[in-house]
Formats: structure tokens, sequence, C-alpha cells
């Protein structure tokens, strides 16, 4: 998943000069949605028979992704994969198109008996190739470094609101009279921010 100093990690990674990082996530949530802004290409790796094609849960990450492979493309799960990535190529089209003009690629892939590996990789360089070349590579890591500030900065207020003793007394009290019902946290919230403007 995603974690507050991910970011910080990735560039480690290039510091110590990497060229290739990958960010891996398990299961679906706002941690996809986080490293989809923070990495040059999103690839979605499904498991054909599972029960979740084309469910509702897959959709807001099928949306992100710029590649979407089923794995265990091997024995006898060829056919069901085969069904699937047809299903999949077909519902790419119903979503929005990139700002980019890139349309998902979709293809199959298989470790046991290491087939696709190659496509994967090569449909990397071939979407790395048409941002760079159509300039939105250089604009998308410019609107990350600006996401990084703000995420940074909101971070950082919160982190020092919270740490402040004369908020975190008066935080204490007002979750107290909450608890009571003596305010609505909306006033709640008002008081502590009239304070920070003070």
């Amino acid at each position: 998943g995603v974690a507050r100093k991910t970011r910080e990690s990735m560039l480690l990674c290039e510091a110590a000069g990497f060229d290739v990082i990958i960010v891996e996530t398990v299961g679906v949530g706002q941690s996809e949605t986080a490293v989809h802004r923070m990495t040059d290409f999103f690839l979605l790796l499904m498991l054909a028979g599972a029960g979740d094609q084309l469910q509702g849960i897959k959709r807001g990450i099928m949306e992100l992704c710029d590649a979407l492979f089923l794995t265990k493309a091997d024995g006898n799960n060829v056919q069901n994969v085969q069904r699937a990535q047809a299903e999949y190529m077909s519902a790419l089209h119903f979503y929005p198109p990139k700002n980019s003009g890139w349309i998902p690629k979709v293809g199959r892939c298989s470790s046991l008996e290491n087939t696709g590996m190659d496509a994967i990789w090569n449909v990397i360089t071939e979407h790395h190739d048409w941002l760079n070349n159509r300039g939105f590579l250089h604009q998308n890591r410019l609107n990350q470094d600006l996401e990084w500030m703000h995420e940074t900065l909101q971070n950082r207020i919160l982190d020092n609101f919270y740490t402040h003793p004369e908020y975190t007394k008066i935080l204490a009290s007002l979750e107290e009279k909450i608890r009571n019902k003596e305010v609505t946290p909306f006033a709640a919230a008002e008081q502590l921010f009239g304070l920070i403007k003070d």
C-alpha cells in the first residue's frame, strides 16, 4: 500500500540509481488511487474466474489502469483467461479516454510458464514513450510534485495542530462535550478553527 513515506522511498531509490521503481498494492481502495497519482504507469493484474470480473468494486481501478493483464494464463485456466480478456477489452472502451490519448492495453501472462512478461514490459515502455513524446510525462511529474507539496503541507499542519499543547487540551474538552451532546461536531470544529485563525 501507500504510507506517508512512500514518495520519499521512491526518491531514495532514484537517488540510488534505480530507473524503474515498482510500487505494489493489494486489494482495492484508496491506496490504488494514491499510487496512480504518484507513478508514471498503472498496471492492473487480475485473476480470471475469481468471480470479480467487471464487478463494480473493480470499476474505479479499471478507470485508472494503463494496462490490464490477466494472470495464471496456463493449464485449465487458459479458456477463462481468453474469455475474460475479451470482456475487459470490450469494457475498457466504455471508460472516458485518457488526457494523453493512450488506450489501455489488455493482455495475459503466466509466471508458471513464463509467458507474457515481455508483453507487459513492452506495454510499459510503449506507454512511457507515448507520454514522453507528447509532453504528458513531464506535465504529470510536475503535477505530482505540486500534489506532493500540498500533501506534505497538510500533514505538517495536522501534525503541528495535534501536537500543540494548547490545542490538544481544548480538543479533549470539546471531544467530551460532543460525547455529552453539549455541542455538535461542526460547531466544535468551527471553534477550534477560530482559535487557529486568532
